[in-house]
């Protein structure tokens, strides 16, 4: 492989949930008036996981279409991205692995830094793949985001799992080197390891992504990225959906550029039709942007796309990536819109009993209810051991 050998994207699938909660749902129950859901956040559903899914579930959905395409003979690194995590040693790549029937000579593990980390494991891949480029490597973002009932953070939950093959001469998306990075001890979003769900600060989350998103930026330009109008595209991490757009507003605002907004939602929706219905999905939220970008634009052959990538706490990065000519052909259209299509819609009280319910921690025999008609369900503990199988 020469020096200027591309790297990047070769395959992009996406997984959610067996039950969708529509926003019409939640309203009903907390008596908000719709538009707080569907104009305040841009928010219409939210994916909510069956008693037998989680990531693990999520991440081998996503994951399999890609190993069915390509085989595994040339992926030897997995790697898993979340920031809701089932294990604090195990890395839950290797339920995945051990689902995909993937080679012994692999090696997984699992990466953390809120929504962050799907980029850092992107880039780690990318590093691989440099170094030997006969290799392809797994990368995967799966997470669940839950909130406390009747909390402000409830109405953005959501889950899904992103998996991408990386390889050189990638089929789909070229990574650029030059990346913009900023990092900063905020605590806008956090989970301590006593709790089941995540801490929120709203207003400084949003504060903290902004500065960090202008702080991203400067490093890039001293990089030597792109120029700002050179992208036709953007791709920003979605903790809602109306995230994005601030973002794109900011990001135009602070770097002196003339921003239509017509333009701008014209472009940005093409990247939301996914995270509006599905929710947020913390790692794998700016990659289903990209994948609904892919999905709903027309030619984008040659297109430089920009990627703005943020997890709290805080870590951010800013890159970009040019599309291969041909990407279409390897595109999963149909099998992206039947995922969301074919979620069962649950009423207020369904969603209740699934957000309340915990697992034993008694390390003796349970079995969990079969919800799930995906191909993977988490089965149950025994002996502290979670439990999976094929459906």
């Amino acid at each position: 492989m020469t020096a200027n050998t591309p790297i990047g994207i070769h395959d992009l699938s996406f997984a959610t949930t067996e039950f969708v909660l529509p926003h019409t749902e939640l309203a009903a129950h907390t008596g908000a008036d719709i538009g707080k859901y569907h104009l305040g956040i841009g928010q219409r559903a939210m994916s909510i996981a069956a008693a037998d899914e989680d990531i693990v579930t999520m991440a081998a959905t996503a994951a399999a279409p890609l190993v069915e395409r390509w085989g595994t003979d040339r992926i030897r690194t997995v790697v898993l991205a979340t920031e809701t995590s089932i294990d604090q040693s195990k890395a839950a790549g290797i339920y995945v692995h051990s689902l995909l029937n993937l080679p012994t000579s692999t090696r997984v593990v699992e990466l953390k830094q809120a929504c962050y980390s799907g980029t850092a494991a992107l880039q780690f891949a990318i590093g691989l793949v440099h170094r030997d480029p006969s290799q392809q490597v797994l990368v995967i973002a799966s997470d669940v985001s839950r909130y406390e009932l009747d909390s402000p953070g409830e109405a953005t939950q959501g889950a899904a799992a992103v998996a991408m093959l990386v390889s050189a001469n990638p089929a789909l998306i070229r990574i650029e080197p030059q990346s913009g990075l900023y990092t900063a001890d905020v605590m806008d979003f956090w989970r301590p390891n006593y709790r089941n769900t995540a801490l929120v600060a709203g207003q400084e989350s949003i504060d903290a992504y902004l500065q960090a998103l202008a702080g991203v930026w400067k490093d890039y330009t001293e990089q030597g990225g792109r120029p700002l109008h050179e992208f036709g595209a953007f791709c920003y991490h979605q903790p809602f959906t109306k995230m994005a757009f601030k973002a794109h507003r900011h990001l135009f605002s602070t770097t002196g550029y003339d921003l239509d907004e017509n333009e701008m939602s014209a472009m940005l929706r093409l990247t939301t039709a996914y995270n509006e219905v599905v929710g947020n999905s913390y790692t794998a939220s700016m990659y289903l942007a990209l994948a609904s970008l892919l999905d709903h634009a027309g030619d984008l052959s040659e297109q430089a796309i920009a990627f703005a990538s943020y997890g709290s706490g805080c870590v951010a990065e800013f890159f970009g990536g040019t599309v291969v000519p041909g990407y279409r052909e390897h595109l999963r259209t149909g099998a992206h819109r039947s995922v969301v299509e074919r979620r069962q819609s649950i009423d207020y009280a369904t969603y209740r009993t699934l957000h309340q319910r915990s697992l034993s921690e008694d390390g003796g025999d349970h079995t969990t209810l079969r919800q799930t008609t995906g191909p993977f369900r988490f089965a149950g503990l025994s002996g502290h051991k979670r439990l999976y199988e094929r459906s």
